[in-house]
């Protein structure tokens, strides 16, 4: 199993590149951004939790860039992108443009996101937001894989268009979520799963969910886990997940906690 870094939130840290290096010098896999474009004042979520945080983060594409600019082996990914909110054929060359850009490291977490609030001031109807990313999704295919791309769906519709750099090889799609509808979007439009650990109510739910998934699938369906806790590596382990992802709020203490996660993950057999 992978270890790697999600970046949820926060610029008064490291920079992206400082802060790259940082996670690529203690042996870490994977570097993973988050992404609000802003957060309506008037955004609640059904937990209560605070979410002005929230919009305090780099644009994740703009991070990786500088991240991509100054590692060599660390794999850069997005946990996540929020598909409905962006314009698919710009998406599709940003995507293109760091996979080239890192040799091959990208691997594309995708989500519908939450904050209906935040979707509406991008245009987009939250109640399709669903159905949006899916077919946002598969019009960027399109645009890595052909060079004459056409596509011409229910929310993305464009005639033959040349869209270049292509990608290295078509960056995985790790589809983002917990609910239960987000197995079906895996198989219908993704290459891997990205839960979140919070809102999972044990261990025991993921590893039969995976389960289940791969069975569907009829094949490995990658598995990374976002929010991993430090202690339980094993277990995840154990229920099939590949890489785990850990949370960092980023701020002065940065790499003081990725000393301190590294030095957890240490001590512990997870292979």
């Amino acid at each position: 199993m992978q270890l790697g870094v999600a970046v949820f939130a926060g610029t008064d840290g490291l920079t992206p590149a400082e802060l790259a290096r940082a996670v690529e010098e203690r042996g870490f896999e994977s570097l993973f951004w988050a992404e609000h474009t802003h957060i309506p004042l008037s955004s609640r979520r059904d937990d209560n939790r605070p979410v002005q945080d929230y919009a305090s983060t780099y644009d994740p594409f703009i991070a990786l860039a500088a991240a991509a600019a100054v590692t060599a082996r660390l794999r850069l990914g997005t946990a996540v992108c929020l598909v409905p909110q962006r314009d698919p054929i710009i998406t599709a060359k940003e995507v293109a443009s760091i996979d080239r850009m890192s040799g091959g490291r990208f691997e594309f977490g995708v989500g519908a996101g939450w904050n209906r609030a935040e979707l509406a001031n991008h245009g987009t109807d939250p109640r399709q937001r669903m159905a949006v990313l899916a077919d946002r999704v598969r019009a960027m295919r399109a645009i890595w894989t052909s060079d004459e791309a056409e596509y011409h769906g229910p929310h993305v519709d464009f005639d033959p268009l040349w869209s270049y750099p292509k990608p290295v090889r078509q960056p995985p799609v790790l589809v983002g979520g917990n609910g239960s509808g987000v197995e079906d979007r895996v198989l219908a439009f993704g290459d891997g799963w990205l839960p979140q650990c919070g809102p999972l109510a044990s261990v025991r739910e993921l590893a039969d969910r995976i389960a289940s998934l791969r069975h569907r699938a009829g094949r490995h369906v990658p598995v990374t886990l976002f929010g991993a806790i430090p202690s339980m590596l094993a277990e995840f382990a154990e229920a099939g997940v590949d890489r785990c992802l850990f949370t960092l709020h980023s701020g002065p203490g940065d790499v003081d906690q990725l000393d301190q996660w590294a030095a957890q993950s240490a001590g512990q057999s997870f292979d």
